[in-house]
């Protein structure tokens, strides 16, 4: 049996789901539950849920930079494995990518661990979809700036978008 997975905009109810799923992500750093609801209030038009049998088993959380609008900064994605959706997670940030092009965003900026591979890939798919240069740039934020042991935070930048 094939499931139905839609792709919607996230509501404050969406938070606590997502705050488990970050739970369960290990490469993921998990923030209050708090957090998930007030940013699925506030920048649910930059994010997007995927859900299954009306269960939410992927997400995506992003914003249009402030001094940069023509920018869509993607803080944090994740899709649960177990459902076993090929290209999920692509298709997820994919579908939030084509609805801020269609609000003026040219630019996906994205920071990564240089060991978490999955999202690395995810970002060079969607860059090569779009058919525009991804670059790897320099460490926006380095270990130094978070507490315990927490990795660089390496800048990824793809665009321009049409």
């Amino acid at each position: 049996m094939t499931q139905t997975i839609t792709f919607r905009e996230p509501t404050p109810a969406d938070g606590l789901a997502v705050w488990e799923m970050v739970k369960e992500q290990p490469k993921l750093d998990l923030n209050s539950a708090y957090l998930y609801v007030l940013w699925f209030r506030d920048f649910a038009d930059c994010s997007a849920v995927a859900v299954a049998d009306d269960e939410v088993i992927g997400f995506v959380m992003g914003y249009r930079r402030p001094s940069a609008p023509d920018t869509l900064f993607v803080w944090q994605e994740a899709v649960q494995a177990r459902h076993g959706v090929p290209d999920l997670g692509i298709d997820l940030f994919d579908h939030v990518v084509r609805q801020q092009i269609d609000k003026g965003v040219k630019y996906v900026e994205a920071t990564v661990s240089k060991d978490n591979l999955p999202i690395i890939l995810v970002l060079k798919k969607v860059a090569k979809k779009h058919g525009v240069p991804i670059e790897k740039q320099d460490v926006l934020f380095g270990a130094d700036h978070f507490p315990g042991e927490h990795h660089d935070e390496v800048l990824y930048r793809f665009g321009p978008l049409e």
